[in-house]
């Protein structure tokens, strides 16, 4: 029995999205201070790869989104899993610094052709405005990324060295997720929805906005302070558990909630049909972010306490990568949607390659517990930016 395109886009687009978040955004939790010890380099230096790499991510994600509205996904994307390849293979073969930094350069480009805002304009490419079910969907089997990849980067670091981490996750990218992409993803299928849906559609027509002014600025300030929260919490979040007294072992089994958590949430979402409008459950998210980040500084570093922490910040983050698919979608419509996401991304990703720079300065200049609570004023910061939006009538 054949699958239907729109089904294929799904599965290929949920597994691609376990592997590539896998392979490109977090190993350097943990291969970082490896790096930086065995090139004699600060831990500073090292990471500034991976804030060019976000950086570059951000300043072309409009440009790689608007080819996949105008291509498809399967051109792109597995073109953009060839450059991820062959910049992991880089790192570990990097003899210079300049050439190291040039590895990130490539796996910037990666994850602004491979990540979940290129998988969001697949999915609006295919199902038009009823892609929130599949973006959730994609997103809720993505956030087992995190409990895939540490777990494996530790096993490789284990048993060979952080080499090891990056020769096979490029082998990953190459043999397994760009075929995916090119040979089965769908290249033309548009979502024709049944009668009774478009009937529904022409009596109740959405209400939808200019992708402009102060309502979009709102938007891309929110999810570019979400950015902050992600990456800095994620690149920090194992030094963080151990500096506070948490071993190293516990620290990544802590750090493995994470994707379980943000799975639940968005088995919610979509159990729920997205019945909450996404705006709502942005505003919901940041205020459970802001929490997580206070029990921290509250309450320490305890086992419990940081258990309790993963888990609200890993649910926290589920929902409001949801919302960051679907908000856009809801307020600004499904036309020029690839555009529309890849300028949201742009700050955001841009955030997100300054967070961890900033946030290991300040965790080196102050402490741990100084960066969790400038995360939370970054938290009430994004709140206030949800919260000043007003849906359309």
């Amino acid at each position: 029995m054949l699958i239907s395109a729109p089904s294929r886009a799904v599965a290929v687009l949920c597994a691609t999205q376990v592997l590539g978040w896998g392979a490109l955004f977090y190993p350097p939790g943990l291969t970082m201070p490896l790096i930086a010890a065995a090139h004699g380099w600060s831990l500073a230096q090292a990471l500034s790869g991976f804030s060019i790499a976000l950086g570059v991510s951000g300043l072309t994600a409009p440009f790689a989104c608007g080819l996949i509205d105008r291509h498809g996904g399967h051109v792109v994307m597995a073109s953009g899993a060839l450059l991820g390849a062959l910049g992991l293979l880089v790192l570990p073969l990097a003899g210079n610094y300049p050439a190291y930094l040039a590895g990130w350069v490539l796996l910037g480009l990666a994850m602004a052709c491979n990540l979940y805002d290129p998988a969001f304009t697949a999915l609006t490419r295919i199902f038009g405005t009823a892609a929130r079910r599949p973006i959730t969907l994609v997103t809720f089997v993505g956030g087992l990324a995190s409990t895939v990849s540490w777990p494996s980067a530790q096993f490789l670091i284990a048993h060979g060295s952080w080499r090891t981490v990056y020769f096979v996750f490029a082998a990953v990218m190459a043999f397994v997720v760009a075929p995916l992409y090119a040979f089965v993803l769908p290249r033309n299928a548009v979502y024709v929805p049944p009668p009774g849906a478009v009937a529904a559609a022409a009596a109740r027509p959405a209400k939808i906005i200019p992708a402009a002014g102060l309502p979009f600025i709102l938007v891309a300030a929110g999810f570019a302070a979400h950015s902050v929260m992600q990456s800095g919490a994620l690149a920090h979040l194992l030094t963080i558990l151990q500096r506070g007294g948490i071993d190293a072992g516990t620290a990544v089994a802590i750090g493995a909630l994470f994707g379980p958590a943000q799975v639940l949430t968005r088995v919610a979402d979509f159990m729920s049909g997205g019945r909450l409008h996404p705006l709502l459950v942005a505003r919901l998210a940041m205020t459970l972010m802001a929490c997580a980040f206070l029990l921290l500084v509250v309450l320490g570093f305890s086992p419990v306490v940081a258990v309790t922490f993963a888990l609200m910040f890993g649910a926290a983050n589920g929902v409001v990568t949801i919302a960051r698919g679907a908000l856009p979608l809801t307020l600004f419509g499904a036309a020029g949607y690839g555009r529309t996401v890849g300028r949201i991304a742009r700050p955001a990703q841009i955030c997100q390659a300054l967070s961890p720079f900033v946030l290991a300065y300040v965790i080196d200049r102050w402490s741990g517990r100084t960066a969790l609570e400038l995360l939370i004023v970054v938290a009430l910061f994004a709140l206030g930016c949800f919260l000043a939006i007003r849906r359309p009538a």
